[in-house]
């Protein structure tokens, strides 16, 4: 399998490919609205082969945040056919199975189901859709979460960070059989396709034991909060970023202080700087 880096498309050979791709994609919206077009004196239609060269990837869009999604769908909807959208396990796996997509972007914490996030819509989607290709697109980049949805079979995975031309270019690799992540995931990916077990691993390379029990008390929310702000954003960015309210980020930096008995966010980026996860 090729692997790439999202955002340093242009230096690869995969450059032109891209650009044809994007002209392709404005060429299908032409032949799908008008199926004869090219063809004003009733020629006979091209080979299906042909066709389907012109035909837009059919793009399902998986995140429970409801405003992110519809930023995602907006940006992406001039360049794919958007089939289907959802917010939890149960209605990503019914979507999935109905719409038979080309390419699912799917966060990688998605409530609902067993508690299985992304890695469990993909483990349930795959039979229902085996044609389906998944990327994933998430805010975290810890290596647990590359490593629930790469075990599985997510062909690539980026993170929110990403700018909108570089998701465009990402998803068309992802269809034409690329591994597509985001350039610091390089190394967890590696691990990953090299059989090693990431969590463990990254623990044991950093010194840590193999289960941090203070790291595991924390909700899978209040260890996105507790990684941002450790990183020095503040609550507004966090807020922007993982699209709750300020509240509501608040709410979880006390949390996250309580438990980890903790008195500050300066000591907050120290214990996460000292189990290395940020």
């Amino acid at each position: 399998m090729t692997m790439h880096t999202s955002g340093a498309h242009t230096n690869t050979a995969h450059t032109n490919t891209a650009h044809t791709n994007t002209a392709h994609t404005n060429t299908a919206h032409t032949n799908a609205a008008h199926p004869n077009a090219a063809h004003p004196n009733g020629t006979a239609e091209p080979p299906a082969s042909a066709a389907a060269q012109h035909t837009p990837i059919r793009v399902a869009v998986v995140d429970d945040h409801e405003m992110f999604r519809a930023g995602v769908i907006a940006t992406l909807q001039p360049y794919f056919n958007i089939v289907g959208q959802a917010a939890d396990v149960e209605g990503s796996v019914a979507m999935i199975a109905d719409t038979q997509p080309d390419v699912v972007l799917l966060d990688v914490h998605v409530p609902g189901g067993e508690g299985g996030g992304g890695a469990e819509i993909l483990a349930k989607s795959q039979p229902l859709s085996p044609s389906s290709a998944f990327l994933a697109l998430s805010v975290s980049d810890s290596p647990q979460d590359v490593g629930s949805v790469i075990r599985v079979g997510a062909r690539g995975y980026v993170t929110k960070t990403i700018t909108g031309d570089d998701l465009i270019s990402s998803i068309k690799q992802v269809h034409e059989g690329y591994a597509v992540f985001s350039p610091k995931l390089a190394g967890f990916v590696l691990s990953a396709f090299q059989g090693a077990p990431l969590d463990a691993a990254n623990r044991a390379a950093n010194g840590s034991p193999a289960h941090d029990e203070e790291l595991d008390r924390l909700s899978t929310r209040e260890q996105e909060v507790m990684r941002l702000i450790a990183r020095g954003y503040t609550y507004k960015e966090v807020a922007a970023e993982l699209f709750i309210s300020i509240k509501t980020v608040e709410t979880h930096m006390s949390s996250v202080l309580r438990k980890l008995q903790l008195s500050n966010r300066t000591e907050l980026t120290r214990w996460a700087a000292d189990r290395r996860i940020v």
